[in-house]
C-alpha cells in the first residue's frame, strides 16, 4: 500500500521547507534510512532520511521548490501502483530565477538641419509652431526660433536641456546654453535584480518585527578603557597554542557580569517572567543570507580557550549551514559584536524570549585623560537593549558597571584557571 511523506518540521519556528536537492528520483528503490534530500528550513539546510522504504512513485515538490509543512513531499509504494487517489493539488511556489530588467536610455548626436541650397529647387519645409528634430534614438523637440538660433550660434540640440513643455527648447535655452552638455545626456543603464526570499531571511523579518514592535526596547551605552584588555589578550595569546579573540574575552566578561545580575539573566514569557539559573550566550554570528545565533552554554563554567574554540566552530558550521537546531536554540542573553567592521556604536534589537541583547563597538584611539596627563588610550563602546517590561534602567545599568569593571580589569575576572 502506497504511503506518504510530507514536509517534515525540522525547527521550532520552521512553517515553509524548500528542497535544496533531491538524492533520489521518481522510480528509484528506496530502503528506510536512505538519504532522501536536503531541505533548508529557515536556519539551516539539513539532510533528511526516508522513514519509509518502497518505490518513489511522486515527488511533490520540485528542487529549489517551497512548499508549506505537511504537504505531500513524496509517495512510496510499489512500482506501477496507482496513486493517483492520493495525489492533492496543493500549491508549491517553485524556484524563482532572479529577475534581471534593464532600460536604457540613449541620446545620439543630432544631425545638422539639411537647408536647401539655392540650387536645390525643393520647397522649404512650412513654419510649424514647434519643430521636431529626429535621431536615430531620440526626439528632440525645438521652437523654430529656438531652431534657427542653434543654426546660427552652430549648436548641437541634443546637448541643449530644453525648459518648455516636454522638454521643448525654448529661445531662452538657447541664449542660456554655456557649451556643457547636462546630465539627462549622459547614457546610462537602470537595472535590478530581484531574488526569492530564503526561508533564512523570511524568519529574520518575522522575528525581530515581532521582537521589535512587542517588546518595549530601551537602550544604555557605556564607554570603557580597553588598555588592560589589550595587554592581557597579548599576553594569553603569547602562551604557545593559545589563541584568543577580544570576543572571546567579552563574552567571559558577560557571563561573569549575569552571575551578578540574575535579573539581567531572565525572559519574558507574557504570563511571567524566566529567572534562569544557567548562563547560555548566544554569539550573533553573520552569514550570506542573513544572521544566525549560535549558543555557548554554560558560559560562566568554561574557560576562554574552550569559549574560543567552540566560537570558532560555530562560525565554520554557520557559513556552511550545518548548525543544527539544538545549537541555536536556548539562548538566555545575547551578544552582537560590529567592531571587526569599523562601527564603533550602534543598537541591537533583542533576540527573544532575552530579556537583553548587547551590542559591541570597535576598539578605537582616542586621546584620554590619566592622572591629569592626556595621553593616548584606547577605548571601547557597548549598548545595552533591554526589554523593559523585564529589566529596568538601574538593573542594566549596574550591570554594564560590572561588565565595565571586568574587562578593564580582567585580572579581576580571569585566574589561571580560565585560560
Amino acid at each position: 500500500m502506497a504511503e506518504i511523506v510530507r514536509m517534515p518540521k525540522l525547527s521550532d519556528t520552521m512553517t515553509d521547507g524548500v528542497v535544496a536537492k533531491w538524492h533520489k528520483k521518481v522510480g528509484d528503490t528506496v530502503k528506510e534510512g536512505d538519504l532522501l534530500a536536503d531541505i533548508e528550513t529557515d536556519k539551516a539546510t539539513m539532510e533528511f532520511e526516508s522513514f519509509v522504504g518502497g518505490t518513489l512513485l511522486y515527488v511533490g515538490v520540485p528542487e529549489q521548490g517551497t512548499a508549506p509543512v505537511d504537504a505531500i513531499l513524496a509517495i512510496f509504494g510499489k512500482k506501477g501502483e496507482d496513486i493517483s487517489g492520493l495525489i492533492v493539488d496543493k500549491p508549491v511556489v517553485a524556484a524563482v530565477k532572479p529577475v534581471e530588467k534593464a532600460v536604457v536610455a540613449e541620446v545620439v548626436s543630432t544631425p545638422e538641419p539639411v537647408v536647401a541650397s539655392k540650387e536645390n529647387n525643393a520647397p522649404a519645409p512650412k513654419p510649424q509652431s514647434s519643430i521636431q528634430t529626429l535621431t536615430q534614438n531620440s526626439k528632440i523637440f525645438a521652437s523654430p526660433l529656438a531652431q534657427k538660433m542653434a543654426k546660427e550660434r552652430n549648436i548641437n540640440l541634443s546637448k541643449v536641456k530644453g525648459s518648455g513643455d516636454n522638454g521643448r527648447i525654448t529661445k531662452a535655452d538657447i541664449e542660456n546654453y554655456d557649451g556643457s552638455s547636462p546630465s539627462s545626456n549622459f547614457v546610462g543603464v537602470e537595472k535590478y535584480t530581484e531574488v526569492p526570499v530564503s526561508q533564512m531571511r523570511k524568519t529574520i523579518a518575522r522575528r525581530l518585527a515581532e521582537s521589535k514592535f512587542s517588546a518595549p526596547h530601551f537602550y544604555l551605552t557605556i564607554e570603557m578603557d580597553m588598555d588592560n584588555a589589550i595587554n592581557a589578550r597579548n599576553s594569553i595569546n603569547a602562551i604557545e597554542g593559545v589563541k584568543i579573540s577580544f570576543n572571546d574575552l567579552i563574552i567571559k566578561a558577560v557571563a561573569g557580569a549575569l552571575k551578578k545580575h540574575p535579573k539581567v539573566n531572565t525572559s519574558w514569557l507574557g504570563d511571567k517572567i524566566r529567572f534562569n539559573e544557567h548562563i547560555n550566550i548566544g554569539v550573533a554570528v553573520a552569514v550570506e543570507e542573513g544572521l544566525l545565533v549560535p549558543v555557548v552554554r554554560f558560559a560562566d563554567g568554561k574557560t576562554l580557550t574552550q569559549i574560543s574554540d567552540e566560537v570558532r566552530n560555530y562560525a565554520l558550521l554557520a557559513k556552511d549551514k550545518k548548525l543544527q537546531p539544538q545549537d541555536w536554540e536556548g539562548s538566555t542573553f545575547t551578544i552582537s559584536n560590529l567592531g571587526m567592521f569599523g562601527i564603533e556604536e550602534f543598537t541591537a534589537i533583542i533576540n527573544p524570549p532575552d530579556a537583553c541583547i548587547m551590542a559591541i563597538g570597535g576598539i578605537k584611539q582616542v586621546p584620554v585623560v590619566k592622572n591629569g596627563q592626556i595621553v593616548p588610550g584606547n577605548t571601547m563602546k557597548v549598548t545595552l537593549s533591554c526589554d523593559h517590561r523585564v529589566v529596568d534602567g538601574a538593573t542594566g545599568a549596574a550591570f554594564l558597571q560590572t561588565f565595565k569593571n571586568y574587562m578593564e580589569n580582567p585580572v579581576v575576572l580571569l585566574g589561571i584557571q580560565s585560560i
